[in-house]
């Protein structure tokens, strides 16, 4: 029987780990393969049981959904089993009189099972691809209830708490801090409450001795018998100590003997690392973003000074803080640690350094609809709905993306598409305690005022009392920054990749403005805006067209009824 890949959510991914030799017996769902693309790590488990006569691909292989994985021959596995049984048939007379007993035990088992089973449970659907395991709340042999915090995920957008899905003790962890987890992807064992430790041994007792011997084997045998991986030379992975450069097939070589998924790579090229030279951290000493991070932070460390001759090496890192340990000159000094979530957007922030960024400033006279908001503030209020200005921005800004589609858009990865999107998922970025935060809101151009805001006031507090979920801040098409009443005339907002547009809107000012007809100045509230652009998709007449446009409809809002 043939076992397949199914279906992995891409086109395809690559063979990181082969669990399985030639010869094993493997029971139904045990893990054969691990899988990676550039978004998760996936355990391929096999859909059918019996010996493993024929493993079809190799590790680094590209497979996609249906592609054979291994063979297995069922008859092999049941002639073994028989075997077994047989063996197992001819017992002492005081072995065959205990049978009975052996029934009786299992009976109980049986009555058991429905109570204080035993449950591998997935994870839920995180909302994104991939996200990290920032921190294993629970540790094994604790009791815990349910929905109870477990896990605390993170992505480079947000934290989220893992609850358990059944009271019970914590049998087995099937990850570790750091690892990269995807949706449905096995992270715990619980025995579920009123379970003892006598059930789990007469079920141990139980299982076929083979099995058991076979299995922790296989998985141990690398860390004991393995030979430690000999650390690689202080070179560029592309240059032979000599200074001679190598070959493409040999820089290939080196590179496929890095124990590492395309996702790790991926940012190891982004981050201009040599990542032969980084030593991994994981189990058989696979490499994780952490330890690219790591290797980075060592090398801006302990790297020296470069002579005041030798010109500036292209790309270069940031140099080495100066040594403030002379208080004269310094003062007083005190270490402070960034919030998890400002560790998490650094990456992300580093981005911006790639992008061809320009700021374009405009101004609307919002005093007619500040008067609207006035109106209407008081009854939205009566239904507990809070209606700010955003509110208004928002509607504005959603309209104006429908008729420039361009700023709605991402720039393909060879610099040669654009990807249009048809629906406005308006991010709002939220200053919280720990940081920025961008929830979403999705399908904006279909909203009215009073739903926006309802919107808007919802994600504002889950945001600071940290409720939101991972879907709440996953798809942004645009974003907009509101500085409220915090003060600023104006602001250059960063763009946030892989979106090409950011509005920042600061502290509406009562300014006079010339009216032509009465000759006059005239006192009116305008509102300061700051359009950041991706200038390799929007050019500089577009990004003004598109700011006095929304300019235009925060002025009057019935524009957008037209």
């Amino acid at each position: 029987m043939e076992v397949k890949a199914p279906d992995l959510g891409v086109d395809s991914a690559e063979v990181s780990e082969i669990m399985v030799a030639v010869g094993d017996v493997i029971e139904k769902d045990e893990n054969i393969v691990l899988l990676e693309s550039d978004k998760a790590s996936v355990e391929v488990p096999s859909t059918a049981a019996g010996k493993v006569t024929k493993i079809s691909v190799s590790v680094g292989d590209q497979v996609s959904e249906g592609t054979v994985l291994i063979e297995v021959d069922s008859a092999d596995a049941s002639a073994d089993a028989d075997a077994k049984d047989h063996t197992e048939a001819a017992p002492e007379p005081e072995q065959a009189k205990e049978a009975p007993v052996e029934e009786d035990s299992a009976e109980d088992d049986t009555d058991d099972a429905g109570e204080g089973a035993s449950t591998t449970h997935a994870l839920p659907d995180l909302g994104v691809d991939e996200a990290q395991v920032a921190e294993i709340m629970v540790s094994v042999g604790d009791t815990v209830e349910a929905d109870e915090s477990l896990l605390l995920i993170e992505s480079d957008k947000a934290s989220v708490e893992v609850p358990a899905p059944e009271a019970g003790v914590i049998e087995k962890i099937l990850i570790s801090a750091g690892d990269m987890v995807a949706n449905g992807q096995d992270f715990i064992v619980i025995k579920a409450a009123g379970s003892t430790k006598a059930d789990t041994a007469k079920k141990d007792a139980k299982k076929p001795a083979p099995k058991a011997d076979s299995k922790p084997e296989a998985k141990a045998q690398p860390a004991p018998t393995g030979e430690p991986k000999q650390a690689p030379a202080p070179t560029s992975s592309a240059t032979a100590p000599a200074g001679k450069k190598l070959s493409e097939a040999e820089v290939n070589e080196k590179l496929t003997d890095v124990y590492a998924g395309p996702a790790v790579r991926k940012l190891a090229r982004q981050l201009g690392v040599d990542i032969t030279q980084v030593q991994g951290s994981a189990a058989n000493e696979r490499i994780l973003k952490e330890d690219l991070f790591a290797y980075v932070k060592t090398r801006l460390t302990t790297q020296q000074a470069a002579p005041a001759s030798a010109p500036a090496a292209a790309g270069a890192s940031l140099p080495k803080l100066p040594d403030m340990s002379n208080k004269e000159i310094w003062g007083e000094t005190e270490v402070q640690d960034l919030s998890r979530l400002q560790k998490v957007s650094i990456p992300q922030l580093n981005y911006n350094t790639l992008l061809p960024q320009v700021t374009q400033f405009d101004m609307a006279d919002i005093t007619e609809t500040e008067a609207l908001r006035s109106e209407l503030k008081g009854g939205m209020k009566a239904q507990g709905i809070g209606l700010t200005i955003l509110a208004f921005i928002v509607k504005a800004t959603a309209h104006a993306l429908t008729q420039h589609p361009r700023f709605n858009s991402h720039l393909s990865d060879d610099n040669t598409q654009i990807i249009v999107r048809k629906s406005v998922n308006m991010g709002i970025a939220v200053a919280t305690d720990d940081g920025l935060i961008v929830p979403v809101i999705k399908n904006a151009q279909d909203k009215g005022i009073k739903q926006l805001a309802i919107e808007i006031g919802e994600l504002a507090v889950k945001a600071r009392d940290k409720k939101l979920g991972a879907k709440d801040l996953q798809g942004a098409s645009f974003t907009i920054s509101s500085q409220g009443v915090l003060g600023g005339t104006a602001f250059t907002p960063l763009v946030n990749w892989p979106q090409v547009g950011i509005l920042g809107a600061s502290e509406a000012t009562m300014q006079p403005k010339w009216n032509a007809k009465t000759q006059s100045f005239e006192p009116r509230l305008m509102l300061p805006l700051s359009l950041s652009y991706d200038h390799r998709v929007i050019n500089g007449a577009d990004a003004a067209v598109f700011t006095r446009y929304i300019a235009t409809l925060l002025a009057d809002p019935r524009r957008i009824l037209l």
